[in-house]
């Protein structure tokens, strides 16, 4: 048999060793390959050009297809090539938030020691769903939920966290344990107009009554508002879902205000923080959470104000005796007698089985920066959002929403849009955006707000989130609207001058790029 010919490879034989990313081996190997993905990565952003590619959607789609077809081909090409050919076309044609230019939504530029140690996490592959895919890894993730517990209970008994894929499955969860513990009746929703569209979804998936939908005032929930809508469902279990950090305008619901309204209708109290809540990191900036203490559950993302690759959810929970309903026994994974022998039950922490050791890189984030290093970098975002709005106010060409400026997002319009009539100008506003981002110049957002005379109007969007980006930096943004505004401007008063042959085409298309 030792001197029988090896077996060709085939589809039983893999055509090289050493594939894997993990055991002794795989380390080197992966360290190759990742010299590959920096490479490319720091040979792309300039490339790139900007913030984003040029050319919009079909540019884009066509660049990036080219540098991979096909996709599944007879033969591959190697994981050299393949690497080289694929992190290219992703970087070259990405959305990057690490650039100031970048700032249409609550999407963060990751900080590297966490992307380094999402890369240890995704080597190993725990899978956290039974102790014996993920020993250390399960410990790391109950050490972190802790933490984040306590950071978010400070006074509850016995407070608990789950590691969640982000804001939008946290309220899921939070809706479902409310609907478990809700008796008896159909547990019923109240909310703001200035809520999450997760929350809606949520209701609906779990086959609940739609949300109540109470009024808002200056992007806050109005209290009297909520109080006549509990007082209207009497006799029902109820559900109230405040926001810390709505994602228009990151207004902080009156925390303290809902709560006491909440108890005197016996309501559970549900605090979607999944943008405001890292404020809490911050000794100077955690007392705009005032009241928070007293929700029941609470949604935390740190892929926001935390800086960690997507994803990264929380969802905290006053008493763990919530989580029960999510208990679950499959023998595979959580046996009895495993169980009663102390292997830990790591099934019921989540609503998915699979997921990945997310905590990992949170818990390193955590142990390199500590709570002063982490709330810094929270306020240093909050203070630019400050300095970028007062630069605002300077410019004659520009206009930011009335009001205060909400956590770290910024509202504003192009005065040329104001000197036309509501629908015009709002055209204006979106033209504005979709020419910066046609010519891959700037990443901004959009958001329909009350202006100063109680009237909705559309603004450019700029939510901050870039941990050491100077004011400075974001300066051109200012000069780079106020261009497209006057260009956008004059393609309007030439579309309506002589009257226009297409004046049935909407205003929106005319003036798109």
């Amino acid at each position: 048999m030792s001197d029988a010919t090896p077996p060709a490879p085939g589809p039983d034989r893999p055509r090289e060793e050493g594939l894997v990313a993990g055991g002794a081996h795989g380390p080197g190997r992966l360290r190759a390959l990742t010299a590959i993905v920096l490479d490319t990565l720091e040979d792309a952003a300039p490339a790139r050009g900007g913030p984003l590619p040029a050319g919009g959607p079909e540019a884009v789609a066509r660049n990036t297809l080219a540098r991979f077809d096909p996709v599944l081909p007879e033969e591959g090409i190697g994981p050299e090539s393949a690497l080289g050919d694929l992190v290219r076309a992703v970087a070259e044609g990405a959305a990057d938030p690490a650039d100031p230019a970048c700032v249409a939504h609550l999407h963060c530029p990751p900080l590297a020691v966490a992307v380094a140690a999402d890369l240890a996490g995704a080597a190993l592959n725990p899978s956290m769903d039974s102790w014996d895919q993920a020993p250390a890894a399960g410990v790391i993730e109950e050490a972190t939920t802790a933490a984040l517990a306590r950071l978010i209970h400070p006074t509850a008994l016995a407070p608990d966290a789950l590691i969640t894929s982000g804001g939008t499955e946290s309220n899921l969860v939070a809706l479902l344990l409310a609907r478990e513990r809700a008796t008896p009746g159909t547990l019923r929703v109240v909310t703001g107009s200035n809520a999450h569209h997760s929350v809606h979804r949520a209701a609906w998936m779990l086959g609940l009554p739609a949300p109540v939908v109470v009024a808002c005032r200056d992007g806050r929930i109005d209290p009297a508002a909520l109080d006549d809508a509990l007082a209207a469902l009497a006799g029902a279990p109820l559900l109230v879902v405040a926001t810390a950090g709505t994602t228009d305008e990151g207004r902080i619901d009156p925390l303290p205000e809902i709560a006491r309204v909440a108890e005197r209708h016996a309501a559970r109290l549900h605090v979607d923080a999944a943008y405001g809540g890292p404020l809490l990191f911050s000794e100077r900036l955690a007392p705009l959470l005032a009241g928070l203490e007293h929700a029941a559950s609470v949604t935390f993302d740190l892929h926001k104000l935390g800086w960690q690759p997507v994803a990264a959810g929380v969802l905290a929970v006053a008493d763990a005796g919530m989580l029960a309903p999510l208990s679950l026994r499959a023998d595979y994974l959580n046996a009895d007698d495993d169980t009663e022998a102390g292997l830990p039950d790591l099934l019921g922490r989540s609503i998915r089985t699979t997921r990945r050791p997310d905590a990992l890189k949170m818990a390193v984030t955590f142990r390199a920066l500590g709570r002063r290093g982490l709330g810094g970098l929270v306020e240093h975002c909050v203070r630019t959002a400050q300095e970028f709005g007062r630069a605002v106010d300077a410019r004659p060409g520009l206009r930011r929403r009335p009001g205060d400026i909400g956590i770290s997002t910024v509202l504003f319009r192009p005065a040329a849009a104001d000197a036309l009539p509501d629908e015009a100008g709002d055209a204006v506003v979106a033209a504005v955006r979709r020419t910066l981002l046609a010519e891959g110049r700037a990443v901004l957002g959009r958001a329909l707000a009350e202006d100063g005379d109680g009237r909705r109007r559309l603004w450019l969007k700029a939510t901050l989130l870039h941990p050491d980006a100077a004011t400075a930096d974001l300066l051109p943004l200012l000069d780079l609207v106020t261009a497209a505004a006057d260009r956008a401007a004059a393609d309007h008063a030439a579309a309506e001058a002589p009257a226009a042959e297409d004046t049935d085409a909407p205003l929106a298309e005319r003036l798109s790029p």
